[in-house]
């Protein structure tokens, strides 16, 4: 049986992909747009869809092409980032010189297109300025900088955004019942978390928390323990040795993270989240029914003790200060450097 729930869930993320415009959560600005030119039948030749990881642009390549009536014998989809030389290009424009076999267009769409060579961008760029009337181009990039000017400047241009927190959660908690798991607030909020803004690597965890449970209730715990995140404690002891000045214990706490092989730039995020919901708490009180629904009671009761405060040191220095440390983790020799050194200045206002 446990076999058998394994097997169902090898590609959550395609298995719960969008399959209409309606679908697609978080870039209504685009669909809508592209929804109206289909229906006014102003069909662009080439797009260019531009935005971080896992946040639509294949789905909604993909519905584009159903909608217009192109069917799978007439989609072609490359990868350029192992399709990325002349040659590769050449071949696309001679087969783009047949007609479609059985649609009304032939559909191109190019993945991680900014992987491209310069001969084969020189290449691409030849085609879409004088495409057939049946092709049509669908460029997908997360990093638009790395394209030729020429070659934006024939494509319509969709930037996507980066969801926010809310619109993940309220994805993985959807996702979770369909699949027969429940999870706690708590639990969907960390998932999310972790997923930071992208659709595909949060339901990424999910299945990965779902294959390890034996449970059909996940608790906050579990996907502590199975994603490598710090334990909320954790988080919590650091807020509070701050909040006290108490600059030998909050180093501690730095390096039980480090001794629990704990990703220092998620520890940091962590911090921040919380942090956050400090400030909120204390400045914007109508968000406390919001953010009491994120986290478990034992969690908002110790923010909402430092938020109330008159005497609290977690202010909105604190905040920033961490919002710096968070940009340097990835790029220091030691990881946790960036986070002691804060901790250093902030305590003993160095």
């Amino acid at each position: 049986m446990k076999y058998n729930l394994r097997m169902s869930e090898i590609a959550l993320y395609r298995k719960y992909r969008p399959e209409k415009f309606k679908d697609v959560l978080g870039q209504k600005h685009i669909t809508d747009v592209i929804e109206g030119t289909i229906k006014n039948g102003s069909i662009s030749h080439a797009y260019l869809f531009a935005g971080s990881r896992g946040t639509g642009k294949t789905s909604v390549a993909r519905i584009l092409a159903r909608e217009i009536g192109c069917t799978g014998n007439d989609l072609y989809e490359i990868d350029a980032a192992s399709n990325r030389g002349i040659d590769d290009i050449r071949e696309l424009r001679e087969s783009i010189n047949t007609l479609p076999f059985e649609s009304p267009y032939k559909v191109y769409i190019i993945d991680e297109v900014h992987m491209l060579t310069k001969e084969a961008f020189n290449a691409l760029l030849k085609t879409l300025e004088e495409p057939p009337g049946y092709a049509i181009f669908i460029l997908a990039t997360t990093e638009m900088h790395k394209l030729p000017d020429t070659v934006i400047s024939r494509c319509e241009v969709y930037q996507f955004k980066k969801p926010n927190q809310t619109i993940i959660k309220e994805n993985i908690e959807k996702i979770t019942k369909k699949e027969g798991f429940t999870l706690d607030p708590s639990s969907s909020d960390l998932i999310a978390l972790l997923g930071d803004g992208s659709f595909r690597d949060a339901i990424g965890i999910l299945q990965k928390i779902i294959r390890s449970s034996d449970d059909k209730k996940i608790s906050v715990e579990e996907v502590e323990k199975i994603t490598g995140a710090p334990r909320g404690e954790l988080v919590n002891d650091l807020i509070k040795n701050i909040n006290e000045e108490k600059l030998s214990d909050a180093l501690k706490s730095v390096n039980e993270a480090v001794n629990n092989n704990i990703d220092m730039k998620i520890f940091v995020k962590l911090l921040l989240h919380k942090l956050r919901m400090i400030l909120l708490l204390r400045f914007s009180k109508e968000m406390s029914k919001e953010i009491k629904d994120e986290v478990n009671e034992e969690d908002y009761n110790f923010l909402k003790k430092i938020a109330d405060d008159k005497e609290t040191n977690i202010k909105s220095s604190v905040l920033k200060e961490f919002i710096d440390v968070y940009n340097q983790v990835g790029k220091s020799v030691v990881a946790q450097l960036p986070v002691e050194l804060a901790l250093v200045k902030l305590i003993q206002k160095e």
